[in-house]
């Protein structure tokens, strides 16, 4: 099986294929033939060793992927078999190890996926539909009415949370560079706010909740648009104490979203897209050699939702 890991040794760093046994799934995990890997900013960050709890360089990537079940324990109950198609986010934080043609991972952490969703597309999905989720439904409570702000919303997180806050029935506001207006505006956002020409903090009054992909001063500065009781969710910024005490000192909720593996929302995503509801963007693929080239783009920032590494 090829694998892929990263040299650092003084110089650049670099992404490269290595050989690797073929895993062996425990009782209670399935052995995946990958089909498509969705990348994530947070990879490129752990590439360059930001995250030393989940691991350090050399450290094999990867949490996104859509594929064939190739193995499954052999009983009548089991929930996968051999052939099933199949996505998810596997381990989270834990190394999933899925930038590689075959990953064994807890049949727990994955969901059967939908005819209408390609590899690509499905590959594309799972860490950034569980952080939009997780944000909007489980923290937040977005409800019919609502009126919701989404920092970021041409990118990853934030183009799939403008369609969970739709189909959940809010108002929804979202910043975003005009180059991508008709983008956001096309996946149901009511408002959009050009941050680089007009500041939001000004321009949004009385959002019941804000969902921040940004994180630094606009963390900050969306206190100044939340009406009394409002509740920011934040991707990016969970662990600053600062903020926190800020935010309940002037009445309002701040929740930090660490994503975790979850079916249940999984299917949620899966029944939206079965809905026509939700369509995960993906602006660029790349075959799995070049990863390094993906990466690269990944480190420019300012992408119009997904890359995605097919296999």
């Amino acid at each position: 099986m090829r694998v892929i890991t990263q040299q650092a040794l003084g110089g650049p760093e670099v992404l490269t294929i290595v050989d690797a046994p073929e895993p062996r799934p425990l009782p209670t995990e399935v052995l995946v033939r990958v089909k498509a890997i969705g990348l994530n900013p947070l990879e490129a960050r752990l590439r360059a060793g930001e995250f030393p709890l989940i691991g350090r360089p050399p450290f094999i990537l990867g949490w996104d992927i859509s594929g064939v079940v190739q193995e499954a324990p052999q009983t009548q109950t089991w929930r996968f078999r051999p052939g099933d198609e199949v996505f998810g986010m596997p381990l989270f934080p834990r190394a999933a190890n899925a930038y590689a043609e075959v990953v064994s991972a807890p049949a727990l952490h994955l969901v059967r996926k939908p005819a209408t969703l390609s590899h690509v597309e499905a590959s594309a999905l799972p860490v950034v539909g569980l952080t939009a989720w997780q944000g909007l439904v489980d923290l937040a409570g977005v409800s019919e009415g609502d009126r919701v702000l989404v920092h970021g919303g041409g990118g990853g997180v934030g183009h799939v949370a403008i369609q969970i806050a739709k189909a959940l029935g809010a108002h929804v506001i979202t910043t975003a560079r005009e180059d991508k207006r008709e983008f956001v505006e096309g996946l149901g956002a009511d408002e959009v706010i050009d941050y680089t020409a007009v500041d939001f903090a000004e321009a949004v009054r009385d959002v019941d909740v804000v969902l921040d992909t940004i994180g630094g001063d606009t963390v900050e500065r969306s206190l100044e648009v939340l009406r009394p009781g409002g509740h920011l969710v934040t991707a990016v910024a969970e662990g600053e104490s600062g903020l926190i005490a800020r935010y309940e000192a002037a009445g309002m909720r701040f929740s930090g979203i660490a994503v975790d593996p979850d079916p249940v929302a999984l299917r949620g995503l899966a029944g939206l897209v079965e809905q026509g509801r939700l369509r995960v963007h993906v602006q660029e693929t790349f075959p799995f050699e070049r990863v390094a080239d993906a990466h690269r783009l990944l480190d420019d920032g300012h992408l119009r939702g997904k890359l995605v590494l097919t296999v």
